[in-house]
């Protein structure tokens, strides 16, 4: 579903650029590459994130899911070793690598120790630049796929999610799972894995952060070493996203006691003046707290559901604001009826002051410090940089939560939410709703 992409705005005001004291440097390598990087050479560490923009929607016409299989097989074997021999090579020298394929992203995440720096890097090296996507290898991984294809099937959050993308993205990649299909996926060959790889990672589409032991001067250089052989250009990517979402009511047949509700409508860019008025809006009315108010109204006043939230959603080509909960099927007409009238209530009326500056001392101060050290710190430094923020955004994060207004947020409510606008896609067997025309 999208979203739980790893790259959302959400993502972005998490604690960990809360802080307004991370030193960051922007740094060219002789290649002419660009990365970010926090220095710290109190522990002898590093952490490096690279991520290729487009991800599996790159995927090529009938190969759906081809990228987000060929991300899985990176790390089962390169160069001249074997699965198992690179398992070991990998784990001799107390690596870690991870791989992933998002809808906006091929993700790349390194962690070494300064010690074995070289090695690590030269292994990383290989797997990005000749994995060897063994036959027996797509086989395993294939399998393993389709099994969570196969789970999807049965999960009615899965199923809600999917079908609220197909509903809200039309023709776009977006509206289809990144996992591709049963059919398409066991179609997939190791062509297919050599093509997708080709397409999907290249020079012209990455960002790179860093943070740890390491100079600048030595970041340059690793840049080159790893990313120096890959394809000039990718592919294309896809552009915008149609909104195609109708509001109403979408029931799902599933036999099961309760059922799963997602719920939105379409959403604001990071880039909007009003982004950060709309972000505590939503922390108001759906965000992380207990007391925000679609918590309070339907689970504590009403006992409707055990939790309910709702998000901004940002996205490479698209924006939306959504919500999701889980009711019991003789509960999910009254729990609708109830989101439906807060939805309508924060337009009309807007948020009161406390809860205004209580939303503020949240953003600004109140969260969990979970966000410290260098392996978060590049993971969200390589996500500003895909958002186009600029560099000092840590140093003027808080400035611009603050800056919000009464009057900002009035404004932005009215234009924002609209309850008349809002899809309830429903996987269950609800009592008392109907599907709308």
């Amino acid at each position: 579903m999208i979203f739980r992409a790893f790259l959302t705005a959400a993502a972005l005001l998490l604690p960990g650029l809360a802080r307004a004291d991370i030193p960051i440097r922007a740094i060219t390598s002789p290649g002419g590459l660009t990365a970010w990087l926090v220095e710290d050479h109190n522990i002898p560490f590093t952490a490096l994130e690279i991520r290729f923009r487009g991800g599996t929607s790159l995927d090529a016409n009938g190969k759906r899911g081809a990228i987000y299989l060929m991300s899985g097989l990176i790390e089962e074997g390169a160069g001249d070793l074997d699965s198992q021999g690179f398992a070991e090579a990998r784990d001799d020298l107390a690596a870690s690598y991870s791989f992933n394929a998002s809808a906006d992203a091929v993700a790349v995440s390194a962690r070494f120790l300064s010690e074995n720096r070289d090695q690590a890097v030269d292994l990383l090296a290989l797997a990005l630049t000749q994995p060897r996507f063994d036959e027996d290898a797509v086989a395993r991984v294939r399998e393993q796929v389709l099994v969570g294809l196969r789970g999807d099937q049965k999960d009615p959050s899965a199923i809600a999610g999917d079908r609220f993308d197909a509903l809200a993205y039309g023709d776009h990649p977006y509206a289809s799972s990144s996992k591709g299909t049963i059919a398409s996926v066991s179609a997939l060959t190791r062509e297919d894995m050599i093509a997708a790889h080709r397409v999907s990672m290249a020079r012209d589409q990455v960002y790179i952060a860093a943070a740890g032991d390491i100079t600048g001067e030595e970041l340059g250089l690793i840049i080159d070493r790893l990313l120096g052989d890959l394809p000039e250009k990718g592919a294309p990517q896809p552009g915008p996203a149609p909104w195609t979402l109708p509001p109403g009511v979408t029931l799902v047949d599933f036999p099961s006691p309760q059922s799963v509700v997602t719920f939105g409508q379409k959403g604001i860019s990071q880039e909007d003046p009003d982004f950060f008025a709309a972000y505590i809006l939503n922390e108001v009315l759906g965000g992380g707290r207990f007391s925000a108010r679609l918590m309070t109204e339907v689970r504590d006043k009403r006992g409707l559901t055990y939790g309910i939230g709702s998000w901004l959603i940002g996205m490479d080509h698209a924006e939306a604001l959504m919500g999701q909960f889980s009711a019991s099927n003789d509960k999910v007409a009254e729990a609708v009826a109830v989101v439906r009238h807060e939805w309508a209530r924060i337009a009309d009326e807007g948020i009161t002051e406390r809860e205004l500056t209580d939303a503020k001392t949240y953003l600004t101060g109140a969260y969990p410090l979970r966000f410290e050290g260098n392996a978060p710190i590049a993971s969200l430094l390589v996500g500003m940089q895909m958002q186009g923020l600029p560099i000092d955004y840590p140093n003027t994060r808080n400035a611009r939560v603050e800056a919000v207004t009464m009057a900002d947020v009035k404004r932005v409510a009215r234009e924002l939410f609209r309850a008349g606008d809002l899809q309830f896609v429903i996987v269950g067997r609800p009592e008392g709703i109907t599907a709308s025309p």
